[in-house]
């Protein structure tokens, strides 16, 4: 099911907010609500993989009540291993089955397993509870608190990567507190916010991507036609998961449950660094705590940090995707990051304009090794956006234009969705009335379209 979709928000959200307000008074019943509409949203992708989302659940929740009474530090150990294992066989068993049998010259057939709709998010969310634990963590949950931390339908599938101990402690407190009425507001408004997002701006975008990235797969693009690809792109990504994150937000904000920020107008940044500091900023913490720290982080020699970095940078690019495009983009942010550190170390500085536009190109140019199939796919389009192809054009409609004119403005400019919703918006009983007419305007343009996925659902 999709956030994006009439059913979502004509059916499904008011009948699980209806119910939870209704059932509010009892906190087992309120929950219980959560959960069941939170495993229907997942069945509804696929019901086949409800069992193994509330499989690994119980497992998880089991290894930490053993871990609670024998106090052995494999016990999170063994259960690291059982959600990698997991992840890693549905997610990368024909990547590395193909890359082990393409070295030697063998021939094969994939298992072409159906990858588990955002199994990457709540195995890593698993995974993190468990490493806190044997850290030291003494929070030891009730199976109904646990399963609803790991299932709650905003984050399930596309994160933000929400810990334990960010949410949990939520869980006890009434929704029907004072801030009640705010929280619904705040919280419808930036879920309009993330709607508008995807709606208008990224699926607008897809529709002047999707075809140029097709083109160049067996076709040069002329310089236009590149740069359109790059630059659209760009804003796409960025509009597409920015948006499911403000949703996710407004979403569990309308449940009274605060989730973290995932996003700070990381097209601002002057550097890599602060690029990473703004993109998927729950992801950047996870592998910071989980990867980059416990491998000796910057508590070593430069060279030792900048192997640290770039290794965790790697698994980071391997996470989004089994394919070795994605790693190679992971290394070359690592490689970035690596030399950033030794930049600022020596207290260089550029221009703040030249040190943005430096970064963007950087950005920009990852991108499209992340977008394309191939490594060809991806070296013929940058090799396009330097002109080898000739300058060319591109076709651009008025839906096309007003996209990437008011996405560029709101990615370099203007304030984030978050910013506005939750900061800036002020108590007025007169927005309602423009908030529902953007509502239903949107949900009218939904019916016009075809639904559009979210990109991050594939990882």
């Amino acid at each position: 099911m999709l956030f994006n979709s009439q059913f979502f928000i004509v059916v499904f959200l008011p009948t699980v907010l209806a119910l939870y307000y209704a059932l509010a008074a009892n906190r087992a019943a309120r929950q219980v609500v959560v959960v069941l509409a939170s495993l229907g949203f997942y069945g509804w992708w696929d019901v086949r993989f409800v069992p193994l989302l509330m499989a690994l659940t119980l497992a998880n929740w089991l290894f930490a009540r053993w871990f609670g009474r024998a106090r052995l530090p494999w016990i999170p150990v063994l259960g690291v291993v059982l959600n990698l294992g997991v992840l890693g066989l549905f997610k990368y068993a024909d990547f590395l089955r193909g890359t082990v049998f393409d070295s030697v010259g063998a021939p094969w057939q994939p298992w072409h397993l159906i990858l588990p709709l955002g199994i990457s998010f709540f195995v890593f969310q698993k995974i993190s509870y468990l490493i806190d634990l044997r850290r030291g963590d003494r929070h030891l949950y009730g199976f109904l608190d646990f399963c609803m931390f790991v299932s709650f339908f905003p984050q399930l599938v596309a994160g933000p990567l929400v810990r334990h101990n960010e949410i949990i402690d939520q869980f006890r407190q009434d929704p029907r507190s004072p801030a009640m009425w705010e929280n619904l507001s705040r919280g419808f408004v930036l879920f309009i916010v993330g709607v508008g997002k995807k709606v208008l701006l990224a699926d607008t975008l897809a529709l002047l991507v999707d075809p140029l990235f097709a083109k160049a797969l067996g076709t040069p693009l002329s310089l236009a036609e590149a740069w359109a690809a790059a630059g659209g792109y760009t804003l796409q990504i960025y509009f597409d998961f920015a948006g499911y994150s403000d949703m996710a937000i407004g979403l569990g904000l309308m449940f009274g449950l605060r989730l973290p920020i995932n996003f700070d107008a990381p097209y601002k940044a002057v550097s890599v660094r602060d690029f990473w500091r703004r993109w998927h900023m729950t992801l950047s913490r996870f592998l910071r705590d989980y990867l980059y720290i416990p491998l000796g982080g910057s508590r070593c020699g430069p060279v030792r940090q900048a192997v640290n970095v770039v290794a965790t940078m790697l698994l980071g690019g391997l996470w989004h995707g089994a394919a070795w495009t994605f790693v190679v983009w992971g290394g070359l942010h690592g490689l970035a990051l690596a030399v950033n550190h030794v930049w600022e170390q020596r207290g260089l500085r550029l221009p703040a304009p030249v040190a943005w536009m430096l970064t963007m190109l950087f950005v920009m140019a990852c991108w499209v090794l992340f977008r394309a199939p191939d490594f060809a796919t991806a070296g013929h389009v940058l090799a396009s956006m330097a002109g080898v192809s000739g300058i060319g054009r591109v076709a651009l409609d008025t839906d096309t234009i007003r996209a990437l004119t008011v996405g560029a403005l709101l990615a370099v400019v203007g304030p984030t969705g978050y910013a506005v919703a939750m900061n800036r918006l002020r108590p007025m009983t007169w927005f309602a009335v423009p908030a529902g007419i953007g509502l239903a305007y949107l949900i009218l343009l939904i019916g016009g379209r075809l639904p559009n996925v979210f990109i991050y659902f594939q990882f």
